[in-house]
């Protein structure tokens, strides 16, 4: 199944709901004030919502619009919105690049660094990965699968509880000894209204920094798409602790409203490296803003 499929698939809530409104007519207030009130309930949020009705004013007030020609002119939009997002993620030509990876608990963040590392493995790059989240134990187990599966090198805490802070630093030296394409650093998961734990990831950054200066190389934001507008919150909070330079949507299935990446998209500018489209190690995908737009608003 090729990215649309994939995305028309896991947009099905969304795409359900806004089918309901898309059904074309005369483009008149009212008309306008409804599909307002269908891209809110998509979760596109308002400043979103109130370019696309502005859109759809500006270019055919008074007109008469079948269905396809409303979902062609929302989807220029949207895809006109989403582009500048649209970022495939490269790693730096250096040994090694530091990566972390950052997010609250339950955002899949580790299994999305799991998928990451047998996608690099696959390109035959060395990839080493810190196992930071040293409070639960279950992440190491995890991480310890991720990384046989593709022959990655991990740092483990050699105890409950361990200073992540430390962990990084070992890790560093670990996977500078052997050359080492990646480091992969697995934070805790935290939540944003936990300063102390925000901190604690701040002492990471500064930790990995007496190695290199300009590290990390990357920071990215691993989002829930089932939370909604709190992704909003989560964004913000984690760009005060930390350079978030791109984010990771996951959970992008039909329990998801997709609309929340329009409002992320609008507020923040920040490339989207991938989707999350399921379970499956293939199943992160490159962000595809185009494709996205059309899968948004398909509703056959």
């Amino acid at each position: 199944m090729g990215f649309f499929s994939k995305v028309k698939q896991a947009l099905s809530k969304t795409t359900a709901q806004l089918g309901t409104w898309l059904t074309g007519g005369k483009v008149d207030e009212a008309f306008l004030e409804e599909l307002g009130d269908a891209l809110l309930q998509a979760d596109v949020g308002l400043p979103v919502t109130e370019k696309l009705v502005d859109a759809v004013r500006q270019q055919a007030r008074g007109k008469e619009l079948s269905a396809d020609e409303l979902k062609t002119l929302l989807q220029q939009e949207i895809a006109t919105l989403l582009t500048p997002c649209e970022q495939a993620f490269n790693l730096p030509s250096k040994q090694p690049a530091v990566l972390f990876m950052v997010g609250v608990n339950g955002s899949g963040k580790t299994t999305t660094l799991g998928k990451l590392a047998a996608q690099w493995g696959r390109e035959r790059k060395k990839v080493h990965i810190a196992a930071a989240d040293t409070f639960r134990a279950a992440a190491v187990e995890q991480l310890q699968h991720w990384a046989d599966k593709a022959k990655a090198q991990l740092t483990a805490p050699t105890q409950d509880g361990a200073d992540p802070a430390s962990l990084v630093y070992r890790a560093y030296d670990e996977a500078k000894a052997h050359n080492a394409d990646v480091l992969i650093v697995d934070t805790a998961g935290r939540l944003q209204n936990r300063s102390d734990l925000m901190e604690q990831l701040g002492k990471m950054v500064r930790v990995v920094q007496k190695h290199d200066a300009d590290a990390p190389d990357a920071t990215l934001l691993v989002l829930d798409a089932t939370v909604g507008q709190n992704a909003i919150q989560q964004v913000r909070a984690f760009k005060e602790v930390a350079q978030v330079t791109g984010l990771i949507i996951t959970k992008l299935d039909s329990s998801a409203k997709g609309g929340v990446v329009l409002a992320l998209a609008e507020e923040f500018a920040l490339p989207i490296h991938y989707l999350g489209l399921g379970e499956g190690v293939d199943d992160l995908q490159n962000f595809n803003a185009n494709d996205f737009a059309e899968a948004l608003l398909s509703t056959t």
